[in-house]
């Protein structure tokens, strides 16, 4: 079967950290680059990250110098390290997997919650 399923969302402190994880299962990791993106309460979805098969990446200004993304190929996990946290980080963050010609692959979410 092919899934993702994110892991590590929770409560934090206005300037904490969280680390999201995604692990994937079903389908060649390595050959799909993969992307987080989240849902603030009320609004649509707005790209977060991604991390290339090549294992480059590319950032959010709203996020850039905060969140790190990284992958692990051998583990079929990819990470969202979050730093310096803001209010405005709360939404459902979903990671997805994609790669040309082929369907996206999403997960179902794991909720981050910046409040003091």
């Amino acid at each position: 079967e092919v899934q993702l399923v994110e892991s590590g969302g929770g409560l934090a402190q206005p300037g904490g950290s969280l680390r999201l994880s995604c692990a994937a299962s079903g389908f060649s990791f390595s050959d799909y680059s993969m992307t987080w993106v989240r849902q603030a309460p009320g609004k649509g979805l707005e790209w977060v990250s991604t991390v290339y098969t090549i294992g480059t990446a590319s950032y959010a200004l709203s996020v850039k110098g905060r969140f790190t993304i990284s992958r692990d190929n051998a583990r079929n996990t990819v990470y969202l390290d979050m730093t310096g946290l803001k209010p405005e980080d709360t939404a459902v963050y979903y990671c997805k997997g994609s790669r040309p010609f082929d369907l996206d692959v999403w997960g179902q979410g794991t909720q981050v919650t910046v409040s003091s």
